[in-house]
């Protein structure tokens, strides 16, 4: 199915439930923390995964290992005085989330706790091997929402850190940004460049030898 071997495949579908819903689950509690129900409001403010998946987002998870879950809504004017900061709160919050669950699996994985067994037979992923896709499809996660392109979360937190000049660039690409994503996502494959590889995979090394050693 979908070109992968079963261990993958039910591997990166529990990933995505846990990971796409508590990212979006974080922005939602975030929000609401400095006021803005809009989130509660629709529904968001919860750990039901229903409510956070997108289909076409969750394919390309499977598929690619990243993808996106259904942005949540909020109201900037409803964050208070310093909504600027609390914008940039909010969007820092999903990709924070990641790098904590990339944490919390690494620590036993880095420790040894988890015995190394891979069975090519088996049907169902070992604990290990769920794990290291855990880590890996989240420590993505986080690097891919920081890419400063509309509508991922680096956009927003890109604009509140940027000089004026900067920011006022990031608000003139913003329409663009979904197209901008799609060529860097796909656009390169087309001319033999990964450039969301030269993009991504320094900082992803870095990140495994930070956790694992």
């Amino acid at each position: 199915m979908l070109g992968l071997d079963p261990q993958t495949l039910i591997s990166r579908i529990l990933v995505l439930v846990i990971a796409f819903t508590v990212h979006e689950f974080a922005h939602a509690w975030t929000a609401n923390y400095f006021g803005d129900d809009t989130p509660r409001l629709n529904g968001r403010l919860t750990l039901n995964p229903l409510a956070h998946l997108d289909v076409m987002g969750s394919l390309l998870l499977i598929l690619a290992g990243f993808g996106w879950a259904k942005p949540v809504p909020i109201n900037p004017y409803a964050l208070g005085r310093r909504s600027s900061a609390a914008v940039m709160w909010v969007s820092l919050a999903g990709p924070v989330s990641n790098l904590l669950m990339a944490i919390l699996v690494a620590i036993p994985l880095r420790l040894n706790l988890v015995p190394i067994v891979y069975d090519p037979n088996s049907f169902f992923p070992s604990l290990y091997i769920f794990m290291l896709d855990f880590m890996s499809i989240n420590l993505t996660l986080l690097l891919f929402n920081l890419i400063p392109i509309s509508p991922l979360d680096g956009e927003k937190i890109a604009a509140y850190f940027f000089p004026p000049t900067w920011a006022r660039m990031l608000d003139t690409i913003r329409p663009y940004g979904p197209m901008i994503l799609m060529l860097v996502v796909f656009g390169g494959n087309l001319v033999g460049l990964n450039i969301l590889g030269a993009i991504m995979e320094p900082p992803l090394d870095a990140l495994y030898k930070l956790l694992l050693g």
